[in-house]
């Protein structure tokens, strides 16, 4: 009769070592002629299980430095947007498009190193930034003209609605486009594996 197997051990991907512990998960005996009868089914959703709440629990994190880091790309372009708006005689188009573009070069520089990780090619990658960009820029340019120009609205306002579109089509472009194929793939990410794997 083949041997019973007591228990099976199971170390989640990405399982942190806590207080020199081991993260695992332990799953309750199973005989071997019970594979067919639907127990070895349970197992492997609770495996996948398992790998599915570290990969959200990744993709959270990685929201969250998307934020903060379009958060700080936020601040240079209000700053910018405010000195061009306040010491210059300019329309609100040349104001917000320089300001927009300070911005871009450095939510790109940190988002690419160190929320998406990715090691793709540089050029191709801003290339396709560039596309994005020569898309929204124009139409928000031109939405906060109408709006700001034309209706009167504060300019702080229209700037602010411009940043959160900005925000919301650029990290679901930059995840699903930019660097789709290509995420986690950098040195960054290369030493944390080999870390969580030790």
């Amino acid at each position: 009769m083949p041997p019973r197997i007591e228990s099976i051990h199971y170390i989640a991907p990405g399982a942190a070592r806590s207080s020199g512990t081991k993260c695992f998960k332990k799953l309750k005996l199973i005989r071997p002629d019970s594979l067919q009868s639907g127990r070895a089914g349970d197992i492997i959703r609770y495996l996948k299980e398992g790998e599915t709440h570290m990969d959200k629990k990744t993709e959270i994190w990685r929201a969250v430095k998307f934020t903060l880091f379009s958060a700080s790309a936020g601040i240079i372009e209000i700053v910018s947007f405010a000195l061009l708006n306040e010491l210059t005689n300019w329309s609100y188009w040349p104001c917000y498009l320089i300001a927009l573009i300070l911005s871009v070069l450095w939510n790109f520089t940190l988002n690419r190193k160190f929320t998406f990780r990715s090691a793709n090619n540089v050029p191709v990658a801003m290339l396709k930034v560039a596309v994005y960009y020569a898309v929204f820029t124009p139409l928000s340019t031109w939405l906060g003209s109408y709006l700001a120009d034309t209706l009167g609205w504060n300019e702080y306002l229209v700037t602010a609605i411009n940043m959160i579109l900005n925000f919301v089509t650029e990290f679901l472009y930059d995840t699903f486009v930019v660097f789709r194929g290509t995420i986690d793939t950098n040195e960054l990410a290369r030493k944390q594996k080999e870390k969580e794997q030790h």
